[in-house]
């Protein structure tokens, strides 16, 4: 697949962000500074974080800023925040997705508000990068709430085939501060790179040319249609405000509009 991919100039791209990553006592009180800054965001479901005090806030800070809005799936593993994998049937994945984002897509309407996109967390995005049978059991998931949803999921072939495979709109999702092996793929043995002019300078290379440096110190062409950024990192507020004034984030969707021509 890498193979047939060709440089080119990035001009639409997505922002993406994760809120309601809270649960009870447990509150993280620095993921609405990145609001501002993004296009879309993924709203926890409650599974590995989210309560609905804090899924309420995130749904009505969202409808103020105008942005996307999508779901956040995980795997039921609050104690371990969803970054424990966990063996599970095609039912049972079945079931974990079609309860979370039917939940979220529920409560956003009694909002005014609608979902378009599935984003997995933690062990799911891991698992669904890297295992073509798990993520199209997600996909298929997805897509049985709505044939409108887009699945978010790390740059590569796997999301690639499984978007063909499973027939359902994807998002390729590259992340500034991940490294990344030769085949475009996510390094996710490596620690995450906190230099914000190191990051500033891969956005320009994926915008300019849509390449990322790769961990053998050369350069891979990858698709990319959302950036996500993690509030994870001491500089993601200096990185994502440095990466909005390089370029103005798109959602997916309108991205998909100027393609089909339905907007110029």
């Amino acid at each position: 697949m890498q193979e047939t991919l060709e440089r080119k100039q990035i001009k639409n791209i997505d922002f993406n962000c994760d809120l309601a990553q809270s649960f009870g006592v447990y509150k993280n009180c620095s993921e609405y500074q990145l609001l501002d800054y993004v296009s879309s965001v993924n709203i926890s479901c409650g599974f590995h974080a989210g309560d609905p005090m804090s899924i309420k806030e995130a749904l009505l800070r969202a409808k103020e800023k105008n942005v996307v809005v999508g779901a956040h799936i995980g795997f039921d593993d609050i104690q371990g925040f969803g970054y424990r994998p966990m063996k599970l049937s095609d039912d049972e994945i079945e079931a974990l997705v079609v309860y979370q984002v039917g939940a979220l897509m529920s409560f956003a309407k009694s909002y005014g508000l609608e979902i378009e996109h599935v984003r997995p967390h933690g062990a799911m995005y891991k698992m669904a990068a890297e295992d073509f049978g798990f993520a199209c059991a997600v996909a298929k998931a997805i897509k049985k709430c709505s044939e409108w949803l887009i699945y978010y999921g790390a740059s590569g072939d796997v999301t690639a085939k499984v978007g063909e495979y499973v027939n359902i709109p994807v998002a390729h999702e590259i992340s500034l501060e991940k490294s990344y092996n030769v085949d475009g793929t996510v390094d996710f043995s490596a620690n995450d790179i906190e230099n914000t002019n190191v990051s500033i300078g891969r956005l320009k290379e994926l915008l300019n040319n849509s390449q990322v440096m790769n961990n053998e110190c050369g350069r891979t062409i990858v698709q990319a249609d959302t950036i996500h950024f993690t509030n994870r990192i001491p500089n993601a507020l200096e990185l994502i405000t440095q990466a909005r004034e390089i370029v103005t984030p798109l959602p997916v969707n309108y991205k998909n509009a100027c393609a089909s021509g339905w907007v110029e």
